[in-house]
């Protein structure tokens, strides 16, 4: 399993002094680029084969959110590889070894010439030491959109801060727009997000809120209802 130490900055932290889940997902992350880092197959490597690992679903479950200034420690594995998939998981624990959220994450390989998957090569699959998944839940990775919308948020156009390194929106940022749309929300302890359609530079994203007693669910869609991504807020009620 590959580790990364790290401490809570100001700047992750909202206003009740504790770390964002937008702030969670960026470590989260940080380490699995790091760890292809790592291994010898990280962004260079993909940039120069023009190859690149596309998220298709996340799973966080978060136990308690780490104050400013507690130190930290992100770890991640993989745990399995099937042709163009790729299964990760992901924990964060506290300085006394608690772990303080985990995560399972499902990413496809891309052909980023071609845009279509491709066949994960047995030399990068060799270079990761799969190991036991967490014991944690595992949920469908697809998310059941509730029948009704509630509300409609305010559209959004895609700027250039919002673009990583495969060229599409980076996938935190459909969290940020989720968010954004939602509103002020209680505490999250369970985020899930499924990913269909990669938006671009200067595409506007509709967001569709539908809200019920414990979650509030975000579908992010083409302005003629297509869905580039759908994030679902479990809540904890304070």
């Amino acid at each position: 399993m590959y580790t990364f130490n790290g401490r809570v900055r100001y700047s992750e932290v909202g206003a009740d002094g504790e770390l964002t889940l937008e702030a969670l997902m960026d470590y989260f992350q940080d380490c699995a680029t790091f760890h292809s880092e790592e291994v010898g197959f990280g962004v260079e490597y993909l940039m120069k084969e023009k190859k690149g690992w596309v998220l298709l679903s996340w799973q966080i479950e978060i136990k308690r959110y780490p104050k400013f200034g507690e130190k930290i420690a992100v770890s991640t594995k993989a745990y399995d590889f099937k042709r163009s998939f790729g299964y990760r998981n992901l924990m964060m624990q506290d300085e006394n070894g608690e772990y303080v959220a985990l995560a399972n994450s499902v990413w496809l390989y891309m052909d980023l010439e071609k845009m279509m998957p491709d066949r994960v090569e047995q030399a990068q699959v060799d270079a990761y030491t799969l190991e036991e998944k967490f014991s944690m839940d595992y949920p469908p990775t697809k998310i059941k959109l509730p029948e009704v919308v509630v509300e409609e948020g305010k559209p959004i156009v895609i700027g250039s801060h919002q673009i990583d390194t495969n060229g599409h929106v980076n996938n935190v940022e459909y969290l940020r727009m989720a968010c954004e749309a939602v509103g002020k929300v209680p505490k999250i302890h369970n985020f899930r997000a499924e990913y269909k359609k990669s938006a671009m530079l200067g595409n506007t994203v509709y967001p569709k809120i539908y809200r019920e007693a414990t979650k509030e669910t975000v579908a992010l869609c083409t302005e003629d209802g297509k869905i580039f991504a759908t994030i679902e807020l479990s809540l904890i009620h304070i």
